[in-house]
């Protein structure tokens, strides 16, 4: 069993960086006037949001909000690392510090309450195919042949056409599933060194099969 476990370098160095930023963030607020189990709470609520804004953006790279709150709550744990490196007397905090810290609170919940239940974007739908019209040729009444002259036969019919086929529906593809295919299509390129094939992406994304045949299409 202890063979299976593998320490990853990159691992550890996350969880090293993770405890520094967040003891910096405690003494911060502990500096700031917030005691007890609210100084603690603090790096708590920077880190969270930071993940919010995180998990927004993988799903919507060009949402702003998104980046909006990933600054806001990156600038607050490094200013904190920043802080408490020397450059700020934790015995005498200014005024202006003592608010922003107060004021934090909020402006996280803010933050997480507009990231969570910010609607996406509908994903549209092709348009229906028109429905081929049927060819029916309309009946002219034969007028009535008199009973003199000689006896006239009726023109043979002339066959219908075949009927044309109804345009196949192109399948509207939403810039960011474009997107997010372009990047799996490129890890799939780069682990493999050959381009990704329609069943591939199908596979990978979940979507329908004539909706990953357009994205291939753009694709290449």
């Amino acid at each position: 069993m202890f063979r299976s476990i593998r320490i990853d370098a990159v691992l550890i160095q996350a969880v090293i960086a993770g405890a520094l930023s967040f003891a910096h963030l405690h003494d911060l607020a502990e500096a700031a006037g917030q005691s007890g189990w609210k100084a603690w709470a603090y790096p708590v609520s920077v880190d969270l949001l930071l993940v919010a804004a995180w998990r927004r953006l993988r799903g919507a790279r060009r949402d702003r909000s998104a980046w909006t709150w990933f600054v806001i709550a990156l600038v607050a744990s490094l200013g904190a690392n920043v802080a408490t490196a020397g450059l700020l007397d934790l015995a005498n905090v200014p005024a202006w510090l003592r608010i922003l810290v107060a004021g934090w609170p909020a402006l996280a919940f803010l933050g997480g309450t507009l990231l969570v239940h910010q609607p996406t974007e509908p994903t549209p739908t092709a348009a229906p195919a028109p429905a081929a019209a049927a060819d029916s040729a309309p009946v002219v009444d034969r007028p009535d042949v008199a009973d003199e002259g000689p006896e006239i036969a009726p023109a043979e019919p002339v066959p219908a056409l075949p009927e044309a086929p109804a345009p196949a529906s192109v399948p509207v593809v939403p810039p960011a599933l474009v997107d997010h295919a372009r990047k799996v299509a490129t890890e799939h390129r780069t682990r493999t060194g050959t381009d990704i094939d329609t069943a591939t992406l199908r596979a990978r994304l979940g979507i329908p099969e004539d909706l990953a045949g357009a994205i291939v299409a753009q694709l290449a």
